[in-house]
C-alpha cells in the first residue's frame, strides 16, 4: 500500500554571515592558512619529518599554533627553515617574521600574523641527524646510485 506523506514546506536556509569570534571570520581563516603553509613547507623537508618522533601541534588558547616533536632539528634550525621556505610571488615582504629569540629547543615566529610556538624537545641538530648511521633514513634507503663496501640499508632491514 503506498502513503503519501504531507511535507510542510521547507523555510529557506538562511545565509551565515561570520561573526568576530566566529570560525568562519577571516581571521579565523587567516590562522588555518598559515598553518597549512607552515605545514606545507615542513612536509618538503624529508629530513626534518624523518628525523623526529612525536611531532604534534595543537592551537593555543590565544590562537597561536604551537608545533612540537621529540629529537630531530633545533628549533632555531626549523625557524630558519620556514623563514626561507614560506613565501607568496604576490607578497612583496616576508611572511614569516622571529617574533622572539631563538633557542635550541624553541622558537617564537610570526607566520602572517599568526604567532606560532615551536618546541623541540631532546632536539640534536640537522648535522647530527644527517651523519648519524641510521638505516631507516629514507632518503639513503632509496640512494640506490652509491655503491660503497657497506650493506645498503634495505638490506640491513631485510637481513640480506
Amino acid at each position: 500500500m503506498l502513503v503519501k506523506r504531507k511535507h510542510a514546506p521547507r523555510r529557506p536556509k538562511a545565509v551565515r554571515t561570520p561573526t568576530p569570534g566566529d570560525e568562519l571570520s577571516l581571521t579565523s581563516a587567516r590562522r588555518y592558512e598559515a598553518f597549512g603553509r607552515v605545514m606545507a613547507a615542513l612536509a618538503t623537508e624529508a629530513d626534518f619529518i624523518e628525523s623526529c618522533r612525536d611531532l604534534t601541534w595543537w592551537r593555543g588558547a590565544d590562537h597561536s599554533w604551537h608545533i612540537e616533536w621529540r629529537d630531530g632539528p633545533y628549533a632555531s634550525e626549523v625557524a630558519a627553515l620556514l623563514a626561507e621556505q614560506v613565501r607568496d610571488p604576490g607578497h612583496d615582504g616576508p611572511l614569516v617574521t622571529q617574533a622572539g629569540p631563538g633557542h635550541p629547543g624553541s622558537a617564537v615566529l610570526d607566520v602572517m600574523g599568526v604567532r606560532f610556538e615551536l618546541r623541540a624537545i631532546d632536539p640534536m641538530g640537522r648535522a647530527r641527524v644527517r651523519a648519524r648511521p641510521d638505516f631507516w633514513r629514507l632518503a639513503e634507503a632509496l640512494d640506490t646510485t652509491r655503491r660503497t663496501n657497506t650493506r645498503h640499508p634495505w638490506e640491513e632491514l631485510l637481513g640480506g
